[in-house]
């Protein structure tokens, strides 16, 4: 398959018309890169805010309420990209109110078929749980598509090994990711690439980038779009597949060879994968040891 991975910027929009250009204009451009899936960022939704104006989008609280109640027209939107110009879409997480009564983090998939799909935030940071009360929804998913097994880390559960470890037999591990700083930006990649080691497989990470000084939820963004494998057999030997300039808009394109994953998973120098079993299944016993 062929990937395209955002470094995507938000933007003050003026109407639904100004969204559903900036959509079209950006999944035409991954399919004249000839890609099979596009993914963009978490809570790249947020601009969705700005419909209702300035001071909602201002609003933490109303910003939350004013995206989910546009997700379903976004939704459709998506899925009719996807059908038009023949590729997965993974739209940008947004907040979601469902079933319960704080918003979920969600990101959905869009099948050029037709299929939907989608995969909720497991673990939540410190500013989603404590000043916007965003809410986790446990369980993770793998989607088995005509590209391969696919499943969706959003961010900071890409910092999680044991959730890594629920998709292990996912081919690609998608990482929509929305991160302030540098410090932030690579403590996620760090643990993209960390995922892409555990289960030899390759992880894509997308990323929020510039300034949205009209939200203080996300008016800060650093990141760049980067593709990751396992430093083995058939791979670069640094893990990077490719990646983006940092804080430059646009697509990083790469293509991923399901056959490659297939052989280091079966015949790498190291076998990561099949060798998680044998540490054990907990704390590891420790024997004290004084040195004077």
């Amino acid at each position: 398959m062929r990937v395209a991975t955002a470094a995507y910027p938000l933007d003050f929009l003026d109407n639904w018309q100004a969204y559903t250009e900036k959509l079209t204009q950006w999944v035409k451009s991954a399919e004249d890169g000839g890609a099979d899936l596009c993914l963009f960022p978490e809570y790249g939704a947020m601009e969705l805010a700005t419909l209702q104006g300035v001071e909602i989008a201002g609003d933490l609280e109303a910003s939350l309420h004013a995206v989910s109640e546009r997700l379903a027209d976004v939704d459709d939107l998506h899925a009719d990209l996807a059908a038009k110009h023949g590729l997965y879409v993974v739209a940008a997480s947004a907040p979601c109110f469902d079933t319960l009564q704080r918003p979920t983090n969600r990101a959905r998939l869009f099948g050029p078929k037709g299929d939907r799909g989608f995969q909720d935030k497991q673990i939540m940071t410190r500013f989603e749980r404590e000043e916007w009360r965003v809410t986790g929804s446990p369980g993770m998913k793998i989607f088995d598509t005509a590209l391969g097994k696919i499943a969706i880390l959003i961010c900071y559960d890409a910092e999680f090994p044991l959730l890594g470890r629920a998709v292990t037999e996912a081919d690609v591990i998608l990482v929509p990711s929305c991160t302030e700083a540098l410090s932030g930006y690579s403590r996620v990649r760090i643990g993209a690439q960390a995922r892409a080691l555990e289960n030899q497989c390759v992880t894509v990470m997308s990323s929020t980038i510039g300034s949205a000084d009209w939200s203080p939820a996300v008016d800060m963004n650093t990141g760049r779009g980067g593709v990751f494998g396992p430093p083995d057999t058939g791979f670069p030997p640094t893990g990077v597949i490719a990646e983006g300039e940092m804080d430059v808009p646009g697509w990083t394109f790469a293509d991923i060879d399901l056959a490659k994953i297939a052989h280091v998973r079966a015949d790498g120098v190291v076998l990561n994968r099949a060798h998680w079993d044998e540490q054990a299944p907990g704390p590891a016993p420790i024997t004290p040891i004084k040195l004077r």
